[in-house]
């Protein structure tokens, strides 16, 4: 299979709390959705860069652990994870994203609690945002229904 490349683009107006934004990706699916200061760091009604990389996680995670307990022959009925990424106030100023937690919950027939718990640790380590985001702290809760 060939390099799979994705994109997305942001321009960004003005300074930074009285200026705002639009993101758009490549594929079309986001086109110039606004952001400002106060949708990433006081919580106005809006998007923001750690939600859409907290979307991308879960996404991922959610497929990477589809796969990897369907080459376990489990049967996957559906894997829903939610991710939440931490963005953490830098004694020295700013901010700096340190965590992203993964609750996941999974309907697999056939498989053990244990099993489970092994395979989604694993899934952890080798989805591929995982991989992107190694320097980060992970905390996953990860239970079949």
């Amino acid at each position: 299979m060939a390099n799979i490349e994705r994109n997305a683009s942001a321009v960004w107006h003005g300074t930074l709390r009285e200026g705002n934004g639009k993101m758009s990706t490549g594929s079309g699916v986001l086109r110039e959705v606004p952001y400002t200061f106060a949708t990433r760091f006081e919580q106005s009604p809006g998007t923001n860069p750690e939600e859409l990389l907290a979307a991308a996680h879960a996404a991922c995670y959610s497929m990477a652990l589809s796969a990897a307990l369907a080459r376990k022959e489990y049967t996957v009925h559906h894997i829903q994870t939610t991710a939440t990424c931490v963005m953490e106030s830098q004694p020295t100023g700013g901010f700096k994203i340190t965590t992203m937690r993964l609750v996941t919950r999974a309907k697999v027939d056939d498989v053990s609690p244990d099993a489970f718990q092994t395979i989604a640790e694993e899934t952890k380590k080798t989805c591929p945002v995982s991989g992107a985001l190694a320097a980060l702290n992970f905390e996953l809760d990860a239970a079949l229904e």
